[in-house]
């Protein structure tokens, strides 16, 4: 059975990704505004990885007897007037989960919690890859500018995403 508290972290994390799927698809829609499809491509892919993580959350409290229970989604807030201040923006997101995944791994570390702590695992791994393409793809925007042939290779290359 998993303890109360566990179940409430992860209740929480499963929030946190869910968010995370819906802002990224308010990313999406932003790129797709300006006809950079193969952005808006990528963070759709980013849109339904976040999905799948909080069903994976979401599997771990079933299958160990907990409940779910799905908190509010704020709408996404995009705020952006350039591709790079998306990108810093994604980032900057991306680090704030590792945190909260580092902190729920800290509690299942205090309380014992070997399945939780197997299953965070493959999340650190996971969000290191995921800080890593951020962090490549906002290189990339402010090493070659935002306007011209550049951004249109990009785009035409974050479209290449299976």
């Amino acid at each position: 059975m998993i303890k109360k508290k566990i179940q409430e972290e992860i209740n929480e994390q499963i929030q946190a990704e869910l968010q995370s799927a819906y802002q990224y698809l308010g990313y999406a829609g932003w790129f797709e505004e300006k006809n950079l499809d193969g952005f808006a491509h990528w963070l759709k892919h980013q849109w339904e990885e976040e999905i799948e993580h909080a069903m994976k959350f979401y599997h771990h409290i079933i299958r160990r007897g907990g409940h779910v229970e799905l908190k509010k989604l704020e709408a996404p807030r995009v705020d952006a007037d350039s591709p790079a201040e998306i990108f810093e923006q994604v980032l900057e997101h991306e680090r704030h989960i590792t945190k909260r995944i580092h902190k729920l791994y800290d509690l299942a570390e205090k309380e014992d919690d070997y399945p939780l702590k197997t299953l965070l695992h493959w999340f650190i791994e996971e969000q290191v890859e995921e800080e890593d393409t951020s962090s490549t793809i906002l290189e990339k925007l402010e090493l070659i500018g935002e306007q011209g042939t550049s951004l249109y290779v990009l785009d035409r290359e974050l479209a290449q995403r299976e």
